[in-house]
């Protein structure tokens, strides 16, 4: 199973940083890695990611959980469960107006194996998603 992970303190509400993440035509303004997000971000919402390094591939994901503002899920893959990607964001409140920010994508499935060996390495996408959102939401408070 391939996964990445990204967590990152910000000086901003949960409020904030969900506004920011469940923004879909705003995402290019502040995310350096996303070309645009089509779709609503929302229970049960489908989208479409098209990011930089791709950017005339969209990837089709379905919001599968939104709990506001502490947990979104979405995911993406193949029928049958043979390839499965599911990013989870998480939104912790800490002491002090400060925000704990947690980003992970997992990759599983029957084919998961094969299918993930043309995967790239995402970590520095997710770390540049993480400083984008810190300074977005942290110029916002």
């Amino acid at each position: 199973m391939k996964s990445f992970a990204v967590q990152v303190e910000i000086a901003a509400s949960p409020d904030t940083i969900w506004e920011l993440l469940t923004d879909a035509p705003h995402y290019p303004r502040w995310n350096s890695t996303v070309e645009r997000v089509e779709g609503e971000i929302a229970s049960g919402g489908k989208l479409k990611v098209f990011t930089k390094a791709a950017p005339d591939r969209g990837f089709p994901l379905t919001v599968t959980a939104f709990e506001r503002p502490g947990r979104m899920v979405w995911s993406g893959g193949m029928p049958l469960g043979l390839f499965k990607g599911e990013r989870t964001y998480e939104i912790t409140a800490r002491a002090g107006g400060r925000t704990a920010f947690v980003m992970r994508e997992v990759f599983s499935g029957l084919l998961a194996p094969l299918i993930t060996r043309s995967i790239p390495d995402l970590q520095p996408a997710f770390d540049a998603f993480a400083a984008d959102l810190k300074r977005a939401a942290e110029a916002r408070s």
